[in-house]
């Protein structure tokens, strides 16, 4: 079996708004092993993000607060580290790429620049040094010219040069763990499988492990090997991709996978369906399951007023729902 690198326990985190407290991520746990690719999905809203926040604690304080859990990294809680200890990490042995690299690169500084200062400020090099490494980084991830575009800013180079050269950045200290926002989310479909495939490599590359977060279940089906899908703040089922795709057992990922269109010759047989409504306000959710208002199979005397555990159905697969607990 493989090594834990990184182990979620009861992650909770909070924002408080003028209309009350939301609970946006409420009781998470999981694990990432060495060298796998793990898939979170979900909804807009449904806590992806927060959650990939909260393990970097990059929550803003205020209005948000992680208010228990534990996020285990290599036997050490960071939970527990100083803001000093936390800043030799993030970047260093766990790295974050955001859904867009217009918002997160620096406009005002050449590219390289950007990549050099994270080697300089983690390896602890020379900026003559760190410089060449930064160009050797946008050479890897593919950018044409390297020496040339390093010294180019954001808004010279097009949304899927930008987003390589946040792979080149994240890289640039061999993460042991790299979390992926959404990372193409604003691409083309051609410049998206480019950028996986990419990110592929280079974790082939490293060794690094990767959270891989998305709303698409094509990008979970070809790159991950396990998955955990999110509803309203919780996890409510989790399997190895082939178990989860061939076998769904939550109502909310029936409706995921019911939901993604089909081939055309299949169409005419089984158009795809969709989730009525919406995910809850996390403001006040409703009392049992969460999804019990969504639900086409909900039972009322058991799923509308009693919460279900998120329990084990077979061997590494867990789901939260009364049909199967």
């Amino acid at each position: 079996m493989a090594e834990s690198l990184l182990r979620v326990q009861e992650l909770k985190t909070v924002f408080h708004t003028s209309e009350g407290i939301v609970r946006a991520v409420d009781g998470v746990n999981f694990e990432v092993q060495t060298g796998e690719t793990l898939g979170i999905v979900g909804e807009s809203g449904c806590g992806k993000s927060v959650t990939a926040l909260s393990i970097l604690r990059l929550i803003p304080n205020p209005p948000g607060r992680i208010v228990g859990g534990e996020v285990v990294f290599r036997g050490t809680n960071l939970m527990a580290l100083s803001e000093a200890q936390m800043r030799k990490i993030r970047g260093n042995t766990i790295s974050m790429i955001f859904q867009e690299p217009m918002t997160s690169l620096n406009p005002v500084f050449q590219v390289g620049n950007q990549i050099a200062e994270a080697i300089r400020i983690h390896q602890g090099v020379t900026k003559q040094v760190a410089d060449r490494q930064a160009v050797e980084m946008l050479n890897a991830v593919g950018i044409p010219s390297p020496q040339v575009r390093s010294r180019e800013y954001p808004h010279q180079m097009s949304g899927g040069m930008r987003q390589r050269v946040m792979i080149a950045m994240a890289f640039s200290c061999n993460p042991r763990v790299l979390i992926a926002d959404e990372p193409t989310t604003a691409l083309d479909v051609t410049i998206q499988a480019q950028i996986l495939n990419l990110m592929s490599e280079m974790k082939d590359r490293t060794g690094s492990s990767i959270i891989l977060i998305t709303h698409d279940l094509g990008v979970i089906a070809e790159n991950a090997q396990r998955v955990i899908v999110m509803y309203a703040g919780e996890i409510v089922e989790s399997a190895d991709v082939k178990t989860l795709f061939s076998n769904p057992l939550h109502p909310y990922t029936i409706g995921l996978l019911g939901s993604v269109p089909k081939k055309r010759s299949s169409l005419a047989k089984k158009p795809f369906s969709t989730i009525k409504g919406r995910v809850p306000s996390l403001i006040g959710l409703p009392s049992g399951c969460k999804f019990h208002n969504r639900c086409s199979d909900v039972d009322p005397d058991r799923c509308r007023k009693q919460k279900p555990e998120l329990k084990r159905s077979a061997d590494g697969h867990w789901v939260r729902c009364w049909k199967h607990g």
